[in-house]
């Protein structure tokens, strides 16, 4: 399966004249790899950006720090950028950084990016909403993603109802969004409030901090 960039390059030759349609047709009847197997372990799905959009991201918990590497790797000899390797702990970091001089830890969220890559100018504007500084590790993970699947974000940080001025004070710059993403307790007030006041989407991830819920 052809790559954005490689269907792009090929559908330019077109264009000018270098190639014709029927090496076009072939190189997308192609048959292509959807996956590539990692040792006994895993199965990556190395195709998944081409039929979705979205890449393939590593779930760290539940895997060592030997596997991650082993699958960032393959992930990387299939020419992937942006190899991000979530929820990762003190091990599994530096385990991809001593694997990959380029990998880049964000201590906050836990995030490692191998293979960092920027993907141009950034599209729409998504809005990073969290109840309090507890809930940054959430939002700061949800900014990278957006950002590496090509989407503006802006964060607006700490406006729990608690305060409810606080929220009603960003409520006009809100309305600009295109969406909001709320990471906040998991009793769902912010969003829920937020969901009433604005006419965008309102997406709420529940987080296990705050007075409310709190279930860990």
């Amino acid at each position: 399966m052809l790559s954005p960039s490689d269907l792009r390059s090929l559908l330019g030759q077109l264009a000018s004249g270098t190639t014709q349609v029927d090496e076009v047709v072939a190189a997308l009847a192609a048959p292509g790899q959807d996956y590539a197997a990692v040792s006994d372990f895993a199965q990556v799905d190395i195709s998944r950006e081409q039929r979705t959009g979205i890449p393939e991201f590593i779930f760290s918990p539940g895997k060592t720090p030997e596997q991650i590497v082993a699958i960032a790797r393959r992930m990387a000899e299939a020419g992937k950028t942006n190899i991000l390797a979530t929820k990762a702990d003190p091990a599994v970091a530096a385990a991809l950084q001593d694997a990959f001089p380029d990998a880049v830890l964000h201590p906050i969220s836990r995030i490692v990016v191998v293979h960092p890559r920027d993907g141009g100018p950034l599209l729409g504007d998504i809005a990073v909403v969290t109840g309090g500084t507890s809930d940054l590790p959430a939002a700061e993970e949800t900014e990278l993603v957006c950002r590496i699947l090509g989407s503006k974000t802006t964060r607006f940080a700490d406006i729990g109802i608690a305060c409810i001025s606080r929220a009603l004070d960003v409520v006009p710059s809100l309305q600009r969004m295109n969406v909001i993403v709320c990471a906040a307790g998991m009793e769902a007030a912010l969003p829920s409030v937020l969901a009433g006041l604005v006419s965008v989407p309102v997406i709420a991830v529940p987080t296990s901090v705050g007075y409310g819920v709190n279930t860990g």
